[in-house]
This record gives C-alpha cells, structure tokens and sequence, in this order.
C-alpha cells in the first residue's frame, strides 16, 4: 500500500530538525503499535542522512556494536575502541554534532528500561552536559504507553522535562480511510467501509494488510481475520502483553467483559467479584486504553460513568476473537467466521455511533462530541457535536438502517439537553449508513 496522509506530522519532524541546526532538540513520537511511526520517519527524513537506532530485545554492548557501525558508515565518524554503553555513544555523537547536525534516532526507546534502567539515566546525564552546544535531533520513538509516559512524564524518572516536543501519531482520520478504500475499490459500500473501520480503526498495518492481501468488501475482509495465517488472531495478545506484562489477566477479563457492552463498573464488579475501580482507572490514565465517559454536560464527580474501549480493533478482538478462543485452538476458523457473521450486525451499530463521533470530532468547526444518556442511563442520545465559536449544534441519533430512524422520538429526548442548548442553532438528524 502506497504512503499515506501524514502531511502535518512530517511538516513537525522538519521544522523541528531545522531547529536543531540553532539548538538541539529532543523529540518523543508516541503510538500505539502499527500505526506507521516507523515509516513515518523514514518518510519525514527521506534524502537526508541520519542515524536509525533500533533498540533490540539483546545486551546493551550487543547493541552498541550495530550502532557503531552505522555511526561510521552514515557519518563517517570513526569512534576508536568498542563502545560498550549508548550513553557513551550517545556522548560521542553530542561532541560530533557541536559542528555537525546530526539526526539520531531511537525506535522502540522504551526497551532500554528494560535492558537496564541505568541507561536512562546515562542518556539524561549526556544530555544535560551537552545539549547547550550541541545541534542534535533526538528523536525517541515508542509504542508502549505506559512506558513512553513514565520515562518522559514521572517527575522522579531522569529523563522528566527533558524533551522539548511530543508528538502523539494517531490512526488515520474516517476520511484517510474512506480514501485508501476508494483507491483500492471505487465501487466500495458502505459495508465495505464499516467493516474496514471496525476491525482496523484507521491503524496503517491493519489497512495495509487487509488492501495488500486484496480484501476490498467486507466479506473478504471477515475472511482474512479467519484464516489460520491471520495477523490479526494473536494481534491482541501481543499488543496488550507488550503493556502489561505479567499482570494482564486482571486487565484481559476487564477488558473483555467492556466490550461485550458492560460499560459501568457495577456490572464489570459483578462478573470480576471485586472492586475494579483501580484496574479502570489504571487502564484510563496509564494505558489510555478505555475512556472514561459522562453524558455531555455532567458535573465532574457525577455518577452514571461508562467505559469504552478506545481502539476499535481491540474492541473487535476481544468481542469476537478472544472470545472464542477455544475455537483458534482448535483450528476451528470456519466456525469463528460464522459467529462473528452471526453477531456483527447488532455489534456494529455501535461501531457506527464511534464512527460518526470521530466523523464529526475531525470536522473543522467543532469543539466538543460525545453523547447524552439520562440519570437512569436511558433515552440516550448518540452524538452530540458543538460548534462553540458559531454557536451550531447537531444532536442525531444514529441507525443502521435509516428507516428505523424516528424524528419524533428524537424530538421527544431532545427535550432532555434543549436547556444547555439555547441560543444555538440546533439541527435534529438521523445518521445511517447511507451517510457514512
């Protein structure tokens, strides 16, 4: 799949390069695991020389010897002796760059903690010592979160205030994603496109893979997840372990249990037999992988809280993949195909309420979307979206099918919000999928 979009994310990495000729620069690009980070750096930086540190599940002085190498290959900087720490490497390249910019960059950054914590803060003291004279770009690059955060954002980690930009890549927007399907099937449906939204969530690798392989409608899209050779059947479980290492059951079964549709934390508790409040918060803050959710207008401590599962192929695997697990182990992938054909259609309107608050989320003009329900989590409300500076408002219920769209039982429920509403410019509307 040809390189798309990214155009604001490359224009970043440039001029923060360009910054680094006058003073140095130090660069975090965060996300979450197959998003294009990787790519995207090659992209930003393609014709220019730079060093690409890959950091390896090995030895510290293993790793050091590769990226000796490069340092002589691409810079020409002949380091005499073996070095045996990053730190010192990274030392030797600070003294280079004081007269000559160089661009350094360090994947997957958050390994290094664990290889040895004391790296980390070898590369803060290089750091602090040189930057002043230094025209370095240094640009650490990780997909695990809740690492990437506490190197970077715990004040009692060495690196706390070190960098001087963040950059946080997320999936590709609904309309990136309605132009890869267009140019791979211009006779797409709207199945197509929802199906395509549902199990990569605008993740590049998962788009890749699915218009690599030529799965262009969405049957053929079902099929690919289904297959024995699928990436996407262990996907879940690797991406999650890379976060929680040994204590991701706890977290499996919360997680599991959200995206069957037991978004409050009673019903959660109920199933968990035991507070769970720790676990959902840890989950909100620290891996920012559930969301937190009042009704539109709720006060901060109000009751009546729901949680979701953010990224939707995560969503996907747990409803349908992790689920059935018994089923992959058996090798049983034509069953798997027809549960998920079986329970898709019900599970994908929800699907299709998340996708038309991300739709009107990345509209220009709008500065809030979410949604409403009652004190009695009922008569809810899919999409609310504010346009705060013209004073507009959209308040639609979303429907697979528009004729089970009701005006006047939206009316009825509007009611409820059209308080918090006066003075703006309100417009009532059913969404479906003709509208995606």
């Amino acid at each position: 799949m040809k390189f798309y979009d990214r155009e604001n994310e490359i224009a970043a990495l440039r001029r923060l390069d360009a910054l680094a000729e006058t003073n140095a620069q130090f660069t975090v690009l965060m996300g979450r695991r197959r998003t294009g980070k990787t790519t995207l750096m090659m992209r930003a930086f393609e014709g220019q020389p730079y060093l690409y540190f890959f950091v390896g599940k090995k030895a510290e002085q293993l790793q050091c010897i590769d990226f000796q190498a490069q340092v002589e290959a691409v810079l020409g900087l002949h380091i005499h002796g073996q070095v045996t720490s990053l730190a010192s490497l990274l030392e030797e390249l600070m003294i280079f760059s004081r007269t000559n910019k160089v661009t350094l960059i360090i994947d997957e950054f958050q390994r290094l903690a664990d290889i040895d914590e004391s790296i980390i803060s070898g590369i803060q003291k290089v750091w602090d010592k040189y930057h002043e004279e230094a025209h370095m770009h240094l640009i650490a690059c990780g997909s695990i979160y809740s690492m990437m955060k506490k190197i970077f954002e715990d004040r009692k980690e060495p690196l706390f205030g070190r960098k001087t930009a963040r950059i946080d890549l997320k999936p590709f927007t609904t309309t990136v994603i309605k132009q890869i399907l267009g140019d791979h099937n211009p006779d797409y449906t709207s199945e197509d496109l929802l199906m395509l939204y549902a199990i990569s969530g605008g993740v590049a690798k998962y788009i890749a893979q699915l218009m690599d392989e030529g799965c262009k409608t969405w049957e053929d899209m079902l099929s690919a997840v289904c297959r024995p050779s699928s990436i996407f059947l262990e996907e879940g479980t690797e991406l999650l372990v890379g976060e929680f290492g040994r204590k991701y059951q706890i977290y499996y079964s919360i997680l599991q249990l959200i995206a069957k549709g037991m978004t409050s934390q009673a019903e959660v508790d109920s199933i968990i037999e035991k507070n769970t409040g720790r676990y959902l918060d840890t989950l909100d803050t620290e891996y920012s992988l559930i969301s937190k959710r009042r009704p539109m207008w709720a006060k901060p401590n109000s009751q009546g809280v729901k949680f979701y599962i953010d990224d939707c192929f995560l969503m996907f695997w747990f409803r349908f993949v992790e689920a059935n697990r018994s089923l992959v182990e058996l090798g049983k992938f034509d069953l798997l195909l027809e549960i998920i054909e079986k329970e898709y259609p019900q599970y994908s309107g929800f699907v299709l309420e998340k996708y038309f608050r991300q739709q009107y989320g990345e509209r220009e003009r709008v500065t809030e979307v979410s949604h409403w329900w009652d004190s009695k989590g009922e008569n809810e409300i899919d999409l609310i979206a504010i346009e705060k500076l013209d004073k507009r408002a959209t308040v639609a219920e979303v429907k697979r099918n528009p004729r089970k769209y009701s005006s006047d039982t939206l009316k009825e429920k509007y009611q409820n919000i059209k308080s918090h509403l006066r003075g703006y410019q309100v417009e009532l509307r059913g969404l479906s999928m003709e509208d995606m």
